[in-house]
């Protein structure tokens, strides 16, 4: 199992709003570049809109960061497009065997271990900006025109 791809696409979805701000990005442009289906990027594009991190007009082809690039984190994606419940990136078995040993204590053990975790992920990625991800995509570009 992985985290939900949702989160790689609306990455994708941010850094091409800016790489490609003067151009029009229909939700078929955008598909293009990620290389799904456009429903697949209006419904992250919703998502996306209702964390406030884009500004979209129904009926109108077009989306634009709803923020500048520097402020919105990797962190803001991940929370925007639902990758996990709150505070369950790790999730625990139900019903282990209380008879056992290892069932009965499993749970009490991993638990604080998978918080600290999931808390050591999420300081990475909000220490980690669009901007940040835009200008490494521009540089590698740069590198692989040479």
């Amino acid at each position: 199992m992985s985290i939900s791809s949702r989160f790689s696409v609306g990455v994708h979805i941010l850094s091409l709003l800016e790489i490609c701000k003067n151009e029009t990005k229909s939700s078929e442009f955008i598909a293009g570049s990620v290389n799904t289906n456009p429903a697949v990027i209006r419904k992250i594009m919703g998502m996306l809109k209702n964390a406030g991190l884009v500004n979209v007009r129904p009926g109108v082809a077009g989306a634009e960061l709803a923020k500048n690039l520097d402020e919105i984190t990797l962190l803001d994606v991940y929370k925007a497009v639902n990758v996990v419940q709150e505070n369950e990136l790790f999730s625990v078995h139900d019903h282990p065997n209380p008879e056992c040993m290892v069932g009965r204590n499993i749970q009490e053990t991993i638990t604080p271990i998978l918080s600290i975790a999931q808390s050591a992920l999420e300081k990475a990625l909000g220490s980690v900006t669009i901007g940040d991800v835009v200008k490494d995509i521009e540089e590698k570009e740069k590198i692989n025109s040479k």
